[in-house]
């Protein structure tokens, strides 16, 4: 959180500018930010504090002005060379993508959970809590809570994905590790999250969701996914780009190949067949599920124990 602040605030650009050792009143004046909001400089004082000890800035001291008096500035070390915009080898994309990246799921939640609530009510009838595991800044249970207001809804996620973010009447936010303990609940969701992870992993994780859905001796708890399950072009041979007739299906499945290459290069996951997915629900102690089409290359499964 602080390095972030720093980078939004453009301290290593701004060090790197003035070419010596820079006071810390030197660097609130070179924040790109207007007079009158300028931070108070006990605050810059605290945050280049930590970040000092930290060892991503490092203090020296330097002359100031015309006078023989030293004061200490502020000077980059390795680590916050890495910080500059212009280097090469910077890390600045990367410390800010958390907010893009959250955005662009936030944005594929919107869509397929406007679809899951119009297209499959069913899957909702009858469940009075639900957990949405790994449910980032809350956009598909915020959804489901205002669709189904008799359903408690649970996000549950890394503490600090949660941290700050408010519930409201039937919603709230809860954080821990997955794969350590899941909160009860009749269904725990999970929108794009296995494929993130390998079949070892997998099996681990719907382990943990059988244990929430049925500690209480629930009979009717379940687990819905929202993911990519592969289907097999048969005719993939015979199929050729001016064939108008297979086009749809080719095209669904070359998509749901290329998300299996993506998963495969960064997160070592991968998207799977009917059968793998089968496998994997067994595998964890659930007896039968139910796969239905809703989107594109996504589907809706439901697991029953």
């Amino acid at each position: 959180m602080s390095l972030k602040c720093a980078i939004q605030l453009g301290i290593p650009d701004a060090i790197y500018s003035h070419g010596k050792p820079m006071t810390l009143s030197q660097l609130i004046s070179a924040f790109p930010i207007h007079q009158n909001k300028k931070p108070d400089s006990h605050l810059i004082y605290r945050l280049m504090r930590i970040l000092v000890n930290s060892g991503f800035f490092a203090l020296q001291e330097v002359v100031v002005g015309k006078t023989d008096l030293l004061e200490e500035g502020y000077v980059l070390t390795n680590a916050s060379k890495l910080l500059l915009r212009d280097n090469p080898l910077s890390v600045t994309p990367f410390l800010l993508l958390g907010n893009l990246f959250n955005e662009a799921m936030a944005s594929d939640a919107r869509l397929v959970t406007s679809v899951v609530i119009d297209k499959c009510k069913s899957v909702f009838e009858g469940l009075e809590s639900l957990v949405d595991l790994a449910g980032g800044t809350g956009t598909v249970a915020k959804a489901i809570a205002d669709a189904f207001p008799h359903v408690a809804c649970t996000v549950f996620d890394l503490p600090h994905v949660i941290a700050d973010l408010q519930g409201s009447k039937n919603l709230k936010f809860v954080g821990g590790d997955m794969f350590d303990k899941i909160p009860p609940a009749d269904a725990i969701f999970m929108k794009w999250i296995l494929h993130d992870w390998s079949d070892e992993d997998c099996v681990k994780l719907l382990e943990r969701c059988k244990v929430a859905i049925t500690c209480k001796g629930n009979e009717k708890g379940k687990v819905i996914l929202v993911d990519i399950v592969i289907v097999e072009d048969q005719n993939n041979k015979d199929i050729g780009y001016d064939n108008h007739a297979h086009d749809h299906d080719h095209q669904s499945y070359e998509t749901q190949l290329f998300f299996d290459m993506l998963m495969m290069v960064l997160v070592r996951g991968r998207e799977r067949k009917e059968t793998e997915w089968a496998k994997l629900f067994l595998d964890a102690g659930f007896s039968t599920y139910k796969i239905t089409p809703i989107l594109g290359v996504k589907s809706l499964i439901e697991v029953f124990p």
